[in-house]
């Protein structure tokens, strides 16, 4: 039977529980464990699929088609583990299932409650499908002390009775503020949020406590007696230079460690770390730089394209450089004299993104890489965008749009109502609900011989994920194949449009699917590495 690892966080939101949580996981399969990690979310949304990006951050697909959080993300670059359905559940995933069982009599009369229903529909999705894992990593979304938690809470403190304390551990994330004015880090908030806990029946057994500056000997005692918590369960986890260090700083102040031994495990094998030290090596040390611009709607929150982020960067490290971003807002390129950031960059993206909002200076900003011969990479959104361009700037069709913001006499881009997953027939309407109507999760796509994809992925058929309601019109594709935007990437029936590239330029590919999804440090998309790799060549144009 697998052993459980919850961690919760306290006193604010934001301080790194999945990153906390995927470093952690890394460490014990450093170790030679196997390790799953889940996400438990109390808000009431059914899942993020329909939450703004400037609420909630990106909203990462699993091969499935599971709408989860982004943590989910951190835990399959950090282990290489594919989540699944079965790794996120919200509050309103939880009471959906509960209703319709009461609706269809399953409780048999029974007044339905938070006390047992809801907390044993929780610890049913913790328990189930674990497989044959040593460690079930379980992170709980928010702060202790919030009123849609305590289901949550009150859960794992039953499992922690069921399961016993050689089977459950808790691992509190808190903060140690430092007051620059009195020169003083105060463990007071700390000692609160441990109270909380104890207060509903959990005593955590490690604080992993974020700080700006070390953890004095003095103070760390003081924090070991007041939440009565051994001293060297008292781990300190400051910044990093980089995200993928997070894992030896860890190590070092010996969470691992702390962790196995409170699981009564003395003889584990020491951990294997020697790839994250060549990706930290790598990533302090790079042999030179170049400059991406990502052209997007959601600028202000850099937490919607953490996927993306992560992916650019592992694209840098196929190429041993690093990677500076220069995020820049659409709309600035509606305006005849805002290309002027555009002017010194070694490549240009456009990610994914819904609405009218942006999308001229996004057509705008294609039709800028396509004119320069600058690398363009179309990400899903990204890749309609450039096909509206090549229709209007090229193939003459300058009423053209898509459906999604506007009425025009070519819709290049329309709704998706009908394809094909496995060996069933998905359809959608537009009148029908948002959230988990998409195109959702992997699908396959064949490449063109002869073209620019299949020498990047050396492969005549690929798997990538997907999300995404509209989809380019093929009607139009022999008049823009006449202009040089070749499709190259067909679903394997032939009418869905995966990839698009330009023929006369030295880098242009447009993707339906989001291929940042896929990149691991350790494993860099393909096609992130090319993208990277023809930026590093076009630095040495300019």
């Amino acid at each position: 039977m697998p052993r459980y690892i919850f961690i919760t966080g306290g006193v604010v939101s934001s301080l790194g529980k999945g990153l906390a949580s995927a470093a952690l996981g890394a460490l014990l399969q450093a170790r030679g464990y196997k390790v799953r990690l889940r996400k438990l979310d109390p808000y009431l949304n059914f899942d993020p699929g329909t939450m703004s990006p400037y609420q909630h951050g990106e909203c990462y697909v699993t091969d499935d088609g599971a709408e989860t959080d982004l943590d989910l993300g951190h835990y399959e670059r950090f282990t290489g583990v594919s989540a699944t359905q079965r790794d996120n559940i919200t509050t309103g995933r939880i009471y959906n299932n509960i209703i319709t069982r009461e609706r269809r009599g399953d409780y048999l009369g029974a007044t339905v409650q938070v006390i047992p229903h809801v907390t044993d529909a929780i610890k049913d999705f913790v328990l189930s499908d674990a497989g044959d894992v040593d460690f079930v990593l379980c992170e709980i979304g928010g702060t202790i002390g919030d009123i849609e938690g305590l289901p949550f809470f009150e859960a794992i403190r039953q499992l922690g009775q069921e399961l016993g304390r050689d089977q459950c551990i808790y691992m509190h994330v808190t903060l140690l503020p430092y007051i620059k004015v009195a020169g003083e880090m105060k463990t007071k908030p700390t000692q609160h949020s441990v109270k909380e806990m104890r207060s509903i029946g959990i005593q955590p057994d490690i604080l992993l406590c974020r700080c700006e500056i070390p953890i004095r000997p003095d103070e760390k005692r003081k924090i070991a007696l007041f939440c009565n918590v051994p001293e060297h369960a008292v781990i300190e986890g400051r910044d990093a230079d980089s995200l993928y260090a997070v894992p030896l700083e860890y190590h070092a102040q010996g969470l691992d460690k702390v962790v196995l031994e409170r699981f009564g495990i003395h003889d584990a094998p020491e951990p294997d770390l020697s790839r994250w030290v060549d990706i930290v090596e790598r990533v302090k040390n790079p042999d030179g730089e170049v400059t991406v611009a990502v052209v997007g709607k959601y600028t202000s929150l850099l937490d919607a394209y953490k996927s993306l982020i992560e992916a650019l960067n592992h694209g840098g490290i196929a190429n041993g450089v690093k990677v500076n971003l220069r995020w820049l807002d659409s709309e600035q390129f509606e305006k005849p004299d805002g290309f002027g950031p555009l002017e010194d960059v070694h490549a240009i993206l456009v990610p994914g993104g819904f609405g009218e909002r942006g999308a001229e200076g996004k057509i705008a900003a294609v039709r800028f890489a396509r004119e320069r011969k600058i690398p363009f990479f179309g990400i899903c959104y990204g890749m309609q965008m450039a096909v509206i361009e090549a229709a209007r700037n090229q193939a003459g069709l300058t009423d053209s749009g898509s459906s999604e913001f506007g009425q025009f006499e070519h819709k290049l881009v329309g709704i998706l109502t009908e394809w094909v997953k496995g060996n069933e027939v998905e359809r959608r309407s537009a009148e029908g609900d948002l959230g988990g109507t998409m195109r959702l999760g992997s699908y396959p796509a064949i490449l063109k011989e002869g073209s620019k994809v299949r020498e990047i992925y050396d492969d005549g058929q690929i798997h990538e994920r997907h999300r995404h309601r509209y989809e380019v019109n093929m009607a139009y594709r022999d008049q823009l194949e006449a202009q040089g935007l070749r499709f190259s990437g067909v679903s394997p029936d032939g009418i869905l449009p995966e990839i698009v590239e330009r023929e006369d330029h030295p880098w242009f590919i447009g993707v339906q699917f989001h291929p940042e999804l896929k990149s691991r440090p350790f494993q860099p998309h393909p096609l992130f590495a090319s993208f990277i790799g023809a930026a590093v060549e076009q630095s040495r144009l300019v």
